[in-house]
């Protein structure tokens, strides 16, 4: 019998570098909102259930505008974010339960595909962990405080790390369960969490696999990003 697949998705970001009072996942991209877009790839999938994690005050609205306007049956929870992007995710994982595994993706990568969503399926089910991602295209320097360059690290081994990011559902919650403890200690250590593999790697030390996404799967963050998603639908 097959595992249940669980997406949380995260539309609870501010958006402060997009220079707008809309929040970029509801901006509009071709007269739909970003959100609309990674939600009818999940809602059209073999994802079983959405979970949608929305800003502080903002679930009626959500509920309204975004899930019942445009039919997501799948979605059958809306949850609060946090204060933090893993407080968000922390806080999607609390609506998780049983067994399976378990997509984490942010609202505003719109261009998900049902593709990478099979990729990461079979990579999780033989891994446990894994993320989607690509290989840097551009030459990448480490620097120092002041902006020195004082390292090349090979371009084979870098990749840019996108999502979705997938784990078994028991994996997840034990790490960010271990995450909201130590969440103080790791700031003081200035251990910062960016993405939802850093959480199982460095709370669990647990391996994660790479897969393939694309280099369409851009997050829009930018007003730039904005100009780039609508060339991608012309």
């Amino acid at each position: 019998m097959e595992e249940r697949t669980v997406a949380v998705v995260l539309a609870a970001g501010a958006g402060k570098r997009m220079h707008s009072d809309v929040q970029k996942q509801y901006l509009l991209l071709q007269d739909r909102p970003i959100i609309y877009y990674a939600l009818k790839t999940f809602q059209d999938s073999f994802i079983d259930e959405i979970v949608l994690v929305v800003g502080q005050g903002e679930i009626e609205y959500c509920r309204k505008e975004i899930v019942e306007k445009y039919h997501f049956s799948k979605v059958k929870k809306i949850a609060e974010g946090g204060r933090e992007r893993y407080h968000s995710v922390a806080n999607g994982l609390k609506e998780v339960d049983g067994e399976g595994y378990v997509f984490i993706h942010d609202g505003a990568r719109p261009f998900l595909t049902e593709e990478i969503l099979r990729r990461s399926h079979e990579a999780v089910k033989e891994y446990h962990a894994c993320v989607v991602g690509m290989p840097v295209k551009d030459t990448i320097k480490i620097v120092d405080e002041d902006r020195f360059a004082k390292a090349t690290p090979n371009r084979e081994t870098v990749w840019q790390v996108q999502t979705p990011q997938v784990f078994t559902i028991a994996l997840a919650k034990k790490a960010y369960d271990s995450l909201l403890i130590k969440e103080e200690e790791l700031l003081r250590q200035g251990i910062h969490i960016t993405d939802d593999a850093m959480v199982v790697e460095t709370l669990l030390e647990h391996p994660v696999k790479l897969v393939e996404g694309s280099y369409q799967n851009i997050k829009i963050t930018t007003p730039e990003d904005l100009n780039i998603a609508r060339s991608f639908l012309i």
